[in-house]
């Protein structure tokens, strides 16, 4: 049978072809400014790709499995093992939880044992009773206890004759980590003494257990304190290379320590970018690796991924899981091997068994339904994937480059580079936040207006988050979610007693009085506040009217640029004293008119949303 080349009957499109057809269609308009952007962290992004994009793309060839494993450390498939969270408050609780939660399908158990002082063989023999760590993974995420715990931890695979080349399980011993977190060491001022700790768990462990990991890289603090993936990925390798460096001083062999280590990567809502992200990573470590040990097979870079709690919210807090769902599909397209999905609930209370029911099976049904476990590096070849994985692989290396010449990361954390990195992209956040040029659904835009949270929202102790020392000897940077600001300002008009009452005095032109209604619903909304919506009045003393039977306290004109020199006086005139009066939008030809005429509030797609709600706060309540 004869090769049939497909769509052979359609003539090729040049990309000078396509370059010409879209000019014509912009009409004069600017190429860079309408279709091309660009993320916070320089990553560009074009409006198409096409397979000449990626012919100078050096990784291009790699077969999956193989080196620089930018596709992935299986050859065969995209299997993936998902793991559930656990605080442990009582030993036994955790016990019983945790094989439940084997029961449902989970591949591994997350211990978080972080606030425990000390935690002794019988703890840990309480806490595995009836668990094999031949068949699940354990992972104890521990902070400074980690050595205490991994000692422990062996004595019980002993007294059990478990096989010690099927025992699986991870440690969470990250003394950079710690310390970016927490401000110091975890020997304080005393890293070398956090490296012999470090020995002692290589003498013990040796050659025994292959799949026991003892050091884990939480690149995650980064991404929840508001980190882009660029710098995530970075950090992260800096401070990954570092503890290589530190544990060779004291006489670890990198060749060893390499496969005992594993990082913990934050997954945001950025779909794309944080499936290259993963793929960067394997890349980038690949290359550190080859370096330390001069082999190319040592850089099998194995990674834990889990959501970021930096845009998660409290209020619709059912998005959360729809935003848990799209990143958990980005980590296992991007080639996790380890899946721990968070319960929706956990930014403002302790997560109940439905939430973490949930969360387990969202994994699940990825794996069991949708198959997302089958294909070996499902986005490879993907010519838009392959453009971002080598944009953000060269972004993170340039920025690791730069830490590395400076003194490394240890030094870059003393002299505050990597908090002051961090503020400023926490600043930028921020800000886009405020002016909702990131949105975050449900909070600072269209929230649900009818939403009442009876309770303070506090961090949960599952968040990663891990006191601040008292003998700090670094700035610890700040973990916190990026509508925590508008969450208070909603939080602050509950507690009030008051809600105040925004009535839309919609008038005039069909078309903009409707999307300005709608426009300023939404505004008011984020702070809590009651809206009254109106189909249209034929005239301002109407509206007024109804406005002032309704007891509002503020009257959004809503109408057209046109109408309002003429109509918000006599709006603001028949109101009086009784109410604010606002603009909905921004008429910049009449606005030093409208301003002589004593109007002061405007609120359109420019407006600082939380400063503005801020002080109608300050004003009303």
């Amino acid at each position: 049978m004869s090769e049939q080349k497909l769509f052979s009957e359609f003539p090729p499109v040049t990309t000078e072809q396509w370059e010409e057809k879209i000019k014509q269609d912009l009409k004069g308009a600017d190429y860079e400014k309408k279709l091309i952007s660009k993320t916070p962290d320089g990553i560009v992004i074009r409006p198409y790709y096409r397979s000449e994009d990626t012919e100078n793309i050096g990784f291009i060839d790699a077969l999956p499995g193989n080196y620089p494993f930018v596709r992935g450390t299986k050859k065969n498939d995209n299997a993936f093992e998902i793991n559930s969270n656990i605080f442990v408050e009582d030993y036994g609780n955790a016990n019983k939880k945790a094989k439940k939660t084997t029961e449902r399908g989970a591949d591994g158990i997350g211990f978080f044992i972080c606030h425990k002082e000390t935690v002794s063989e019988n703890d840990i023999e309480i806490l595995l009773s009836g668990i094999n760590p031949e068949k699940t993974r354990i992972n104890f995420i521990s902070g400074k206890n980690s050595p205490e715990i991994f000692k422990n931890f062996l004595k019980i695979c002993e007294k059990h004759n478990f096989n010690p080349e099927k025992v699986k399980a991870t440690f969470n011993f990250d003394p950079f980590g710690y310390k970016t977190v927490t401000g110091n060491c975890y020997n304080p001022g005393n890293i070398s003494k956090d490296f012999l700790l470090l020995k002692e768990m290589t003498e013990l462990l040796g050659t025994k257990y292959p799949q026991i990991k003892i050091v884990n890289i939480n690149g995650v603090f980064f991404a929840d304190a508001g980190s882009f993936p660029v710098e995530e990925l970075a950090f992260s390798l800096a401070s990954a290379n570092e503890t290589i460096a530190e544990a060779e001083k004291v006489g670890i062999n990198p060749e060893y320590l390499i496969p005992k280590m594993m990082f913990t990567f934050g997954t945001g809502s950025n779909y794309f970018i944080e499936i290259a992200k993963l793929r960067a990573a394997r890349l980038l470590w690949a290359k550190i690796t080859e370096i330390w040990t001069g082999k190319k097979d040592t850089g099998q870079m194995f990674i834990n991924s889990t959501n970021t709690s930096y845009n998660k919210t409290a209020y619709d807090p059912y998005v959360n899981q729809l935003r848990n769902t799209t990143e958990a599909m980005s980590a296992i397209i991007g080639g996790t091997d380890v899946l721990t999905v968070k319960p929706f609930d956990l930014p403002y209370k302790k997560p109940d068994d439905f939430s973490e029911r949930i969360a387990q099976n969202t994994g699940i049904i990825l794996r069991e339904e949708a198959y997302f476990d089958k294909p070996a590096d499902p986005s490879g070849g993907a010519y838009y994937i392959e453009n971002l994985t080598e944009q953000i692989a060269e972004k993170s290396l340039n920025l690791f480059l730069e830490i590395e010449n400076n003194g490394g990361y240890h030094k870059a954390l003393k002299t505050n580079f990597i908090q002051d990195k961090i503020k400023e992209n926490a600043r930028k956040r921020d800000l886009n936040i405020a002016l909702r040029k990131e949105i975050l659904l449900g909070t600072n835009q269209y929230p649900n207006v009818n939403e009442k949270i009876s309770e303070d929202i506090n961090p949960n102790v599952y968040n990663w988050s891990l006191p601040v020392s008292d003998n700090t000897d670094t700035e610890p940077i700040k973990l916190y979610r990026g509508a925590a600001a508008f969450e208070k300002i909603r939080l602050q008009t509950e507690k009030s007693g008051k809600q105040p009452v925004v009535f839309l005095l919609t008038y005039g032109n069909l078309a903009m009085r409707k999307a300005r209604a709608t426009f300023a619903q939404n505004f008011f909304a984020c702070a809590g506040y009651k809206i009254i919506d109106n189909n249209g009045f034929e005239s301002v003393e109407e509206g007024v009217k109804q406005a002032l039977k309704s007891n509002a306290d503020i009257v959004v004109a809503c109408s057209s640029d046109d109408a309002y020199p003429e109509t918000v006086p006599e709006i603001k005139k028949l109101l009086g004293d009784k109410a604010i009066t606002v603009i909905a939008g921004y008429p910049k030809e009449r606005v030093e008119i409208l301003k002589s005429q004593g109007t002061e509030h405007f609120i359109h797609v420019k407006s600082n949303v939380l400063e503005t709600l801020q002080k109608f706060n300050e004003i009303l309540l």
